[in-house]
Formats: structure tokens, C-alpha cells, sequence
């Protein structure tokens, strides 16, 4: 069952997509933790957003190490999330409302107790000997190379019945796959379509420039000084680690996959690192994957009308390119109404954000709890299971305050999210800006997003339309024009009201935080349309 009829056309292109963190959505067995079948029991908010499709985090069976993105078992479901059952019943009711599913396929690695790992490091000569990165020690015992973990510390870890290093990008639990291996790749693909044979409508590739490294394991060269470093991995170009083009070749068979469901499957790439610009190119030419996004946004520590631009420049739209993906806020990044308030109003920043979230040209993920306008949550240190929290503990704000519960009902226990503790401690903002509390009031931040997404439909020009940049500063401004429309956008980002007037022949369709005539507030955004005589 597909969602409802629509145009034949590319439903992806300038979707919005809801990203859902499964562990943190709704808890229905009363243990803690959130589920599918919690999931699906609200879906009817997720649909009253006016998304197109959720983009579901890993549920699969895990050891959690990593919560999730340390997978055992591709093809199953792991029982705190419920059973293969539980998702074919959270599809149906998705595509039954309208909504599309893109699940999450963490292809770069898998949990040391997968079984491909496990037999792996039996010896050197069994049938998954070389599914994995295996090499043996230098002279003096130590590492093949430089290369370092994201998490901190070398990217090696030993194993003494091989009596080799295995290499991890990320945790020593997540044992790197040897992406060139043919065997691998199908087997990968194999992932692939027993998703897309259950009806699945695409997939976000996690990590998937870290797939193929350098064979001739190299060391990464130092970056130039500078910048913020928190960890080794800080230090280097990664330019042997990921990035390779070698990558290219298994991203066309992904395509080929996909496109033999028909054209109406969607594929992103995820892209974090120092060359990510030009890797999101390669990975969305022509042929291969449909969208890819990075982490312009969500890394950042101040938003600028100069990072607006830089992200429009990355993809003007030139003949061959592939098509962006935005995201403020996600599961690896601290909340952007936290990060990005420097003091000014939370609730008139999440408003303005969103507006211009709309406004990019690109598809655009809504991160759960973001259309309340939850700020990052507050985790005490005793309470911290993010491993990249604990370890860098103060220096960063970590994940787990990006991950907290999602707030129901204010009057409920934990807020609504389950009957019991959940994993993660219910921020005492939070309750305020449950969704039952929002939804009775209409001018709530919720019945706000509702208003915004609704742009994306109402206006091909925000949905498919080309943007043009014109001033980044003190007022943002840029067009976007399609469909027969030109609409132009303007924001303050700034601290202090800023003489601004529209042009002539423009009329308001939308704004946030509006000030008088003639000028336009600390955290205001309109968007005009041009009109017709």
C-alpha cells in the first residue's frame, strides 16, 4: 500500500521529512523506552504537521553501544522496539495517512556482534575473513596507521585470535566493514531489498562516506592549525579514512536498486567531515543517489545571513547536480533554538527558524520536538549514556540532550512519553510545550508550524523553485522563483531592529515576529509574493 494519490512526479523533491528518534518518541509497553508501536500510535500528529514522509532512526537489533547505530541484525527488529509485525503495521498506518517511510541504513559498519564480525575474527581464512578491515601491526606492535576514532582515541583496536588490528571510525564495537569486498556489497544491497520488498519508500545512508577507506592504509596528513578540537580526530584531513571515490561505483548500484521499485523511492546520503561539500556533489551526480545533506547547519554555533549563502552557493542548481537536504537540528546535534539563542527568545527564534527552514531551497528535515520548539534538554552528567558525551564531558553539550523525551501531555507522568522512568530524564522545560497543551492554543508554536510546512505545498517556488541570494546582512534576503512565482524572503538574524521596507509589488504571505512599518525586529522573517498585474 502506497500513500494516496498525488501528481506523477519526484515526491521527494523539496519534501519535508520528519525525523523521528524511535527511542525517545512514545513509549506503548511501559518499559522506558520509546517503541514502533508508539510510533505508530502517533503518526496522527506526525500527519497533522503536513510532512510528507518520517525518517526513522535504527530500531534494528543492536547491542545499543550506540544506540542503535551498532547493528546486529539488519533484517530484524530489536525487542525493545517490538517485532517486524510492529513495523509492517507503523507502514501501513503511515502510508494510510499519506506518509512516507525512509528508514535509516547504517551501511559503514556494524556492531561487533554481528555475525558477520563475529565470524570474522575466527581466523584469516574463513568465507568472512576479509568483510571487514583487518591488518596486522607495525614492527613495533602499534597501530597500521594514524587514522582516529570520531569518539576519541585510535581508530585501531587489537584482537588477539586473528592477531591483527581491526579498524572502527567510530566505537571499538563498530567494527569497520570492507565496503570494496563484492560479497559485501551484496549482501548489503540484499539489506536493501528486504526493506524495499516490505514497501519501505527510501533510505538515509548513515555515515556512507566513511564505506572505503585507503587500501594502502595511509596516514592522514595534519590540518593546518586552527578551529575547535575536542578530540584526535580533530586534528587530521580525513582524506584516507573516508571520502573515497571508490565509493561512487557502489552508490550507482544503490541507485539501480532503488529505481527498479520504480522512480518513486528516495535516497540521502548523510555527509559530516572537512571535505563534505565535494562529497555531497559526487554522491548525488547523476546516476547515483537523490539528495545528501551535511552538517553546515548543525554544527554550527551562530547562524548567519554569510551561512545562508554559503549553503546556497553549495548548490546553485547547475545543470547535472544533485538536489540538497537541510537539517537545523538532528539526533547528533544539540537543538538549534538552544544553540543559536544567544539570550534572545526561545519561542520567537524556533518560530523564525522554521520560516527560513521552509524558505531554503532543498528538502527539509523537521527533527522531532522541533515544531514545539523544545530547547536542548538538560541532562545531568550521572544520567549521560551518550559515549561522545561522556567522553568529552564539559568540553561539548553531547547528543543525550537532543534525545530526550518527546512531551505529550503536561499533566501526565513524564510527560505523556511513557508511565515510567524514561531513559532519558524529562527536561522540566519540557511539559510546558506538550503537545496537548499546544494544540489548544492557536498561537502555539505548534499550530505556527503547521501554518509554515503548509507553505511548502501552497508555493511551488519554496518546494522546486531556484533561490537567488541578495543580501546577507543586517537583513537576510534571497528569492525563490517556480511555478510561475517569485517570492522573496527577509530576516533578521541580528540582535536589533533593522530599518527594512518590502519592495513594491509585493504582497505578505506569511511572517514571524512582526514589527512595525518600516522595520523588522531582532528574530522577524516575512515571505512575499510577487504580484501578478
Amino acid at each position: 500500500m502506497t500513500p494516496a494519490s498525488e501528481p506523477h512526479r519526484e515526491w521527494w523533491r523539496g519534501a519535508v521529512i520528519y525525523q523521528i528518534y524511535p527511542r525517545s518518541f512514545a513509549d506503548a509497553n511501559g518499559d522506558g523506552i520509546g517503541d514502533l508501536a508508539g510510533i505508530t500510535a502517533h503518526l496522527d500528529h506526525v500527519a497533522s504537521l503536513g510532512v510528507d514522509a518520517v525518517w526513522i532512526s535504527p530500531f534494528y537489533a543492536s547491542p545499543m553501544k550506540d544506540f542503535g547505530y551498532d547493528v546486529a541484525d539488519y533484517c530484524d527488529v530489536d525487542p525493545v522496539f517490538g517485532t517486524l509485525a510492529d513495523f509492517d503495521a507503523l507502514l501501513a498506518r503511515a502510508h494510510a495517512l499519506g506518509l512516507r517511510v525512509i528508514l535509516d541504513q547504517v551501511w559503514s559498519h556494524t556492531s561487533d556482534q554481528h555475525p558477520w564480525f563475529k565470524a570474522s575474527r575466527q581466523d584469516r581464512a574463513n568465507p568472512h575473513a576479509d568483510w571487514y578491515v583487518w591488518a596486522d601491526a607495525l614492527a613495533d606492535g602499534s597501530p597500521p596507521n594514524n587514522w582516529q576514532s570520531v569518539f576519541g582515541g585510535p581508530g585501531w583496536t587489537w584482537d588477539a585470535r586473528r592477531g591483527q588490528y581491526y579498524q572502527h571510525n567510530f566505537l571499538p564495537e563498530q567494527p569497520q566493514l570492507n565496503g570494496r569486498h563484492p560479497a559485501v556489497q551484496d549482501a548489503l544491497l540484499a539489506v536493501g531489498r528486504f526493506w524495499l520488498d516490505r514497501g519501505v519508500d527510501g533510505f538515509r545512508l548513515d555515515a556512507i562516506n566513511f564505506m572505503i577507506g585507503d587500501p594502502g592504509l595511509r596516514d592522514n596528513p595534519p590540518l593546518p592549525p586552527g578551529g575547535k578540537r575536542t578530540r584526535p580526530f580533530d586534528f587530521q584531513d580525513k582524506i584516507y579514512n573516508q571520502s573515497s571515490p571508490d565509493i561512487l561505483p557502489f552508490l550507482a548500484r544503490v541507485r539501480a536498486l532503488t529505481d527498479s521499485y520504480g522512480d518513486r523511492r528516495f535516497t540521502v546520503a548523510e555527509i559530516a567531515g572537512d571535505h563534505a561539500d565535494r562529497e555531497m556533489k559526487a554522491f548525488t551526480a547523476e546516476g547515483l543517489l537523490n539528495s545528501a545533506y551535511g552538517f553546515l547547519y548543525l554544527y554550527a554555533e551562530h547562524l548567519s545571513g554569510e551561512r545562508v549563502a554559503a549553503g546556497a552557493a553549495m548548490w546553485p542548481g547547475a545543470q547535472g547536480q544533485g538536489w540538497p537536504s537541510w537539517a537545523f537540528s538532528n539526533h547528533d546535534a544539540p537543538r538549534a533554538v538552544s544553540r543559536w539563542a544567544e539570550g534572545r527568545d526561545a519561542r520567537a527564534l524556533a518560530e523564525m527558524l522554521l520560516l527560513l527552514l521552509v524558505s531554503l531551497r532543498g528538502n527539509v528535515f523537521v527533527y522531532y520536538g522541533e515544531e514545539l520548539g523544545l530547547p536542548q534538554g538538560e541532562v545531568p552528567f550521572e544520567r549521560l549514556l551518550d559515549p561522545e558525551a561522556i567522553a568529552n564531558w564539559p568540553q561539548t553539550l553531547g547528543r543525550d540532550g537532543a534525545r530526550t523525551p518527546m512531551p505529550w501531555r503536561a499533566d501526565a507522568p513524564f510527560a505523556g512519553f511513557s508511565t515510567v522512568e524514561p531513559w532519558l530524564p524529562v527536561d522540566a522545560r519540557h511539559p510546558a510545550l506538550s503537545v496537548d497543551v499546544q494544540n489548544a492554543d492557536p498561537r502555539s508554536m505548534l499550530n505556527a508550524a503547521r501554518r509554515i510546512l503548509a507553505l511548502r505545498r501552497a508555493h511551488p517556488a519554496l518546494r522546486i523553485g531556484e533561490m537567488k541570494m541578495l543580501t546577507t546582512g543586517p537583513v537576510l534576503t534571497f528569492t525563490r522563483e517556480g511555478g510561475d512565482e517569485t517570492l522573496l524572503a527577509a530576516f533578521n538574524l541580528g540582535h536589533e531592529a533593522q530599518e527594512w521596507t518590502a519592495p513594491e509589488g509585493f504582497a505578505v504571505i506569511d511572517s514571524v515576529n512582526p514589527g512595525k512599518t518600516g522595520s523588522l525586529p531582532p528574530l522577524g522573517g516575512v515571505l512575499l509574493r510577487r504580484q501578478t498585474v
